[in-house]
């Protein structure tokens, strides 16, 4: 099964942190969010993928073509060209990068993928977020319900840390700490092709007239997940993702 991502967006509210870069390739401990994405789906043996790409794609295009290299220590012959790689181990990925536009919505971008999609169901999700969830228990429930569309429906972080109060004694201090209060998108997708017949075009809102279109059709579900899932809209996100890591020595969407 291919896993689509959509890693076309301009990332305005990072702010100067996508001046240079797209957002997708925002590096985590190092490696780029779109590695942590692509790795969270390799966990469970995904691994042919294809990117929507659109602001500054050619320098996602360029990480790609340079993976072994950029991943890798190695002895280059200067004269010849010729590399040898001393610790080179590189994941199995079979990825199609596709560029689809600058100014292309989120559902413009999946209608422009239609022709380089030949089964039946995909994976879709955005190159912006992070999450444990368990892909085969995902597609598992895709597979049961027969609908047309299952989205991944998560519980966010609350927006400020949370304190619990008893007589102005503070018995709890929460940091971001997940909120019950409801679901909301969480971007991993299960999508059956037919649905791309519900985007019109470019100017087409994955999240407005389509995702909305098969709710009222009955042919959306949602698939619960109460686990690790964090976005990563704000150079807070970004900051707090790097600080998880440094603390915990642990990739938490891996687990």
């Amino acid at each position: 099964m291919k896993a689509i991502i959509l890693a076309g967006g301009f990332g305005t509210r990072l702010g100067s942190i996508t001046e240079t870069i797209p957002k997708p390739m925002i590096e985590i401990d190092n490696k780029p969010l779109l590695y942590h994405i692509m790795s969270s789906f390799s966990n469970y043996g995904i691994n042919d993928f294809i990117l929507a790409l659109g602001y500054k794609s050619e320098i996602i295009k360029n990480y790609f073509l340079n993976f072994k290299s950029i991943n890798s220590d190695f002895e280059i012959d200067l004269e010849s060209g010729n590399k040898e790689y001393f610790n080179s181990n590189p994941p199995k990925w079979r990825v199609s990068l596709i560029d689809t536009g600058l100014n292309t919505m989120t559902g413009g971008r999946l209608k422009r993928l239609s022709n380089y999609i030949k089964d039946d169901t995909f994976l879709l999700t955005y190159g912006d977020g992070l999450s444990n969830v368990n892909l085969r228990d995902l597609i598992d429930f895709h597979k049961s319900h027969g609908k047309m569309v299952t989205v991944t429906a998560v519980r966010p972080n609350a927006r400020f840390g949370e304190l619990r109060i008893d007589n102005n004694i503070v018995k709890s201090f929460k940091e971001k700490p997940r909120t019950l209060k409801g679901r909301i998108n969480g971007g991993y997708f299960v999508i059956n092709k037919e649905f791309i017949d519900l985007i019109d075009n470019d100017s087409t809102i994955l999240e407005i007239d389509p995702l909305e279109k098969a709710a009222s059709l009955n042919e959306l579900m949602a698939f619960k997940h109460d686990d690790f899932w964090q976005c990563v809209d704000t150079p807070r996100d970004k900051y707090f993702l790097d600080s998880l890591v440094k603390k915990n020595k642990i990739y938490p969407w891996l687990k």
